[in-house]
């Protein structure tokens, strides 16, 4: 079931994309601007943003004067990224590839310095894909650096509502979303440095989610 949902969506998002390549508009969300603020203040120079979309948020690290690494599914929306990025001047900072969360990143070890992403873990995954996504991110992550995330969460009006797919998965307008309860928050920073789990809303309905920031521990600690 979770195979061929996943596939699902991930036909879903091209479609939604090739019809409304900028659905979301270019102005950066209020986590990006968090986020930017927060990895220059910890000295990044480089970061990975998963599930990029359209690149709005990959666009904003790049203005900001990050190199930024944004991935996602769908190969339109990361077409678009690239020419807004040409248009902007800040395309040597910005480079993309067409990657399936579900698979491991393409990165070395302890190679990036700070990674983010909006809404992406909260798509339809599974617990345990959940769990391995972490995990990569732990890996590819430099010691001492961050990730913040963000997630619908079991709070949001949303929750319960439409078609279930099981595992606290529930399809609504198209759209699979895996919501959040705590305990799976706190289960994926085991071994991190839990820093915040800051509530917020967002959009019409509203969505109901948290910010979460985690640290990779350092060598030694």
């Amino acid at each position: 079931m979770a195979s061929n949902l996943h596939q699902d969506q991930q036909r879903h998002w091209q479609s939604v994309y090739t019809e409304n390549p900028e659905m979301y508009g270019w102005h950066p969300s209020e986590p990006a601007r968090h986020a930017a603020e927060f990895f220059g203040a910890s000295g990044a120079e480089s970061v990975l943003e998963l599930g990029a979309g359209h690149g709005r948020d990959a666009l904003h690290f790049a203005r900001a004067g990050f190199t930024v690494h944004a991935t996602d599914f769908s190969g339109t929306g990361l077409d678009r990224l690239h020419a807004q990025a040409a248009h902007d001047g800040v395309a040597e900072r910005v480079r993309t590839t067409v990657h399936d969360v579900r698979d491991p990143l393409p990165f070395p070890d302890a190679s990036v310095d700070g990674v983010f992403a909006h809404m992406l873990l909260c798509m339809a995954l599974s617990t345990q894909e959940i769990r391995s996504v972490v995990a990569e991110i732990e890996r590819v992550l430099r010691p001492g650096a961050t990730l913040i995330y963000t997630v619908r969460h079991t709070g949001d009006a949303h929750y319960g509502a439409g078609t279930s797919h099981g595992d606290d998965i529930y399809e609504h307008g198209g759209f699979a979303v895996h919501f959040f309860s705590r305990e799976l928050v706190d289960d994926l920073a085991r071994g991190w440095q839990l820093r915040e789990v800051q509530s917020f809303t967002e959009g019409e309905l509203p969505r109901r989610l948290w910010r979460i920031t985690q640290t990779r521990p350092r060598l030694g600690r």
